[in-house]
């Protein structure tokens, strides 16, 4: 899965050039000098990127390094407008953003299924010799040229579209949790970095509804600088309406290693921390109720859930606790608007 799963590619694009207007006259029998009748040229291709909601990666674009759309077709006599260059589309996974390589502009963002954009448009098409006839210029022997197609390297980067981001830091239990609490079915063991992918996981809920949550790869100090997996993971939870913040009761300092994640999400994205959060310390079943008890103390100001996955403890509790956070997040964006 790893391997198959690419969430950043680079592509050079080039849209098709328009098709050159006609600089013909009509002949005919009986009428030797007929006036000017050349067409217009068709339009160059456009490169399109179009949402899939069945696409969860860029695989099929990992080797696509080149992309050219079709030249428009030059316009012909009787004032026949050439064909249209023939339009390039990339169906890409909704959550795909589109970048400028050189700038770094955002060009678009596809997040609904069937939602097309232009991405680059296509040249258009020159004007033939009938559209410069005038009563001062009754026989123009030109037409205009097609314009050139737009060439530039272009960034399709990939942000998984989920309801909750599952965070934490490597050995945190992140993927053994999801795996309870949806029908995923993502590697377990027991070392850093079991998860190198994202993993999507759907959460059923009450009366047939149900929410998505991402298993995002697990977090280091300096991930924000691009250590471990660095950006290739933290860009994923950008568009989570709602963090879960996953920390093992076996950690030694469980208020250092929240700080740490907060840091490091600040350091990347300062709007990361405007998302709801919910603290949950995942293992508990390996605490005896004293220690537990102390925990609880020490830590009372994140407002933690204790949850094991093992013994199922508390886990219909904070799928609840998830089904709430992630409607009032959804509700206060729909009052912001």
């Amino acid at each position: 899965m790893a391997e198959n799963f690419i969430d950043y590619v680079k592509i050079y694009m080039r849209s098709g050039k328009g098709g050159g207007g006609s600089a013909h006259f009509h002949r005919a029998k009986g009428n030797p000098k007929g006036g000017p009748d050349g067409g217009n040229g068709g339009r160059g291709g456009h490169i399109i990127l179009k949402g899939n909601g069945h696409l969860w990666t860029l695989l099929h674009l990992k080797y696509r390094k080149h992309v050219f759309a079709q030249s428009g077709i030059v316009g012909n006599a009787n004032q026949k407008t050439g064909a249209d260059g023939k339009d390039e589309i990339l169906e890409v996974p909704l959550g795909t953003i589109a970048r400028d390589a050189e700038t770094g502009e955002i060009l678009c963002e596809i997040t609904q299924d069937e939602q097309t954009h232009i991405l680059i448009q296509g040249g258009r098409g020159g004007l033939g010799n009938v559209n410069f006839k005038s009563s001062t210029n009754r026989a123009p022997n030109y037409a205009q040229p097609g314009q050139a197609g737009i060439e530039k390297a272009v960034i399709l980067e990939l942000k998984v579209l989920a309801d909750v981001g599952l965070v934490g830091f490597p050995n945190a239990g992140k993927s053994t949790l999801l795996s309870v609490i949806s029908a995923a079915k993502p590697e377990i063991a027991d070392y850093p970095f079991t998860t190198i992918t994202p993993n999507l996981g759907v959460v059923e809920y009450y009366d047939y509804q149900s929410y998505v949550v991402a298993d995002i790869p697990g977090i280091i100090e300096g991930a924000s600088e691009g250590k471990g997996l660095g950006h290739r993971f933290l860009r994923h939870i950008e568009r989570n309406a709602v963090l879960l913040i996953l920390i093992p009761a076996t950690s030694d300092n469980i208020l250092a290693e929240h700080k740490v994640i907060l840091n490091e999400l600040k350091k990347f994205n300062p709007e990361m921390l405007l998302k709801d959060r919910i603290v949950a310390i995942s293992k508990c079943e390996l605490l005896d109720e004293k220690t537990r008890k102390k925990i609880e103390t020490k830590i009372k100001k994140l407002n933690p859930i204790f949850i094991s996955s093992f013994t199922g403890t508390n886990i219909k509790e904070l799928k609840d606790v998830l089904w709430n956070a992630i409607n009032q997040s959804y509700d206060a964006s729909v009052t912001v608007k």
